[in-house]
């Protein structure tokens, strides 16, 4: 989950690039024509309630970046581990290599000298998180009794569900399966940011903390399209303004092991945080901004056990991008997908 910060509210756009996110769209948003299997989480902004399975690691390895004419974000890369405690939960630790880029740029005030540009790098803050998949529906089954759970039993070799959700095939490196397990399903992934004792926040290379961010994440199907939706709410303080997060997915798997996705992604700003706090690009005192990006991207395997997944995504703003509001010139990630455990 990416916070909103001054550091993201000098962009500018890309024409060339918007061109091709956008022909990518439709040829993604054709194919579902067809036949839709969608998964939030990495490559994408947007998660879902899917875990890793009982006792199954996740780790994900992203090169991933944001910029504008103006400044620029990147963690290269991002250490992303995620462990799952029975079928229903997951346990999330995730922290990156941050550099954070100014380029030189004219002041607004004439009388002074033009702004210089710096890069800086180094450890960035930990992100601590546990995902509850607390609903899950089967096909034919009653819409309450015994869809409420938390899949701990799993730890113990019991049963709290007549089949788990991993069983579809849902989770890349799971065993291929009819799509007929779950058809909806609802999850809860609280995450707090965490600064480490590493001098990022007062050199500016990431925001204050701490903060905490509570979503709301649900997958279902329709027909043969199914669909990921999150909306979340950052908690900031008194450095980093408030703010509301929502996202979408939809997509194509045009064989067990190459998938393709249409992301929507929406990050706004609810409240103002006076100037005199956060140093360079995390400065405060900005209006309220609003970060509105349209991303095309995908997952393929790339060795038959499907433990290995090459992530690829980019995107940019489909608004207007100034120099005075949030939406980037591009986005982007690229990264290796490593699943362990058992079958």
């Amino acid at each position: 989950m990416t916070c909103l910060s001054s550091g993201t509210a000098k962009m500018s756009g890309v024409a060339r690039v918007a061109r091709n996110v956008w022909v990518g769209g439709a040829v993604v948003w054709l194919l579902l024509a067809r036949l839709a299997v969608a998964q939030g989480g990495p490559p994408f902004r947007t998660d879902d309630p899917e875990t890793p399975g009982n006792k199954h690691w996740e780790i994900n390895f992203g090169f991933i970046g944001q910029r504008n004419p103006a400044s620029g974000s990147y963690q290269v890369p991002d250490f992303d581990i995620n462990y799952g405690l029975g079928d229903r939960l997951q346990l999330k630790y995730e922290i990156p290599i941050a550099i954070e880029e100014t380029r030189p740029g004219s002041s607004l005030d004439p009388s002074t000298p033009p702004l210089p540009g710096q890069v800086i790098g180094g450890l960035g803050e930990s992100l601590m998180g546990v995902k509850w998949r607390f609903y899950e529906h089967h096909p034919g089954d009653d819409a309450l009794h015994g869809r409420f759970g938390t899949g701990l039993l799993g730890l113990f070799k019991h049963e709290d569900q007549k089949e788990p959700a991993a069983a579809a095939g849902d989770s890349p490196g799971a065993a291929d399966a009819p799509e007929q397990v779950v058809n909806f399903s609802v999850g809860t992934y609280p995450q707090l940011f965490l600064d480490n004792p590493t001098r990022a926040v007062p050199r500016g290379l990431v925001s204050q903390g701490p903060q905490f961010y509570l979503p709301l994440e649900v997958n279902a199907r329709f027909g043969p399209i199914r669909v990921d939706g999150e909306v979340g709410y950052n908690f900031g303080n008194r450095a980093v303004p408030q703010s509301w997060g929502r996202g979408l997915i939809v997509g194509h798997e045009f064989s067990d092991r190459t998938e393709a996705y249409l992301e929507f992604y929406d990050l706004q700003d609810a409240n103002r945080v006076a100037a005199g706090q956060g140093v360079g690009n995390f400065a405060t005192g900005e209006p309220k901004q609003r970060q509105t990006t349209l991303g095309v991207g995908g997952r393929q395997a790339v060795n038959q056990a499907k433990t290995l997944n090459l992530l690829l995504m980019a995107g940019r703003s489909f608004q207007k991008v100034t120099a005075e509001n949030s939406q980037p010139s591009w986005i982007a990630y690229v990264g290796l997908q490593v699943l362990l455990g058992g079958k």
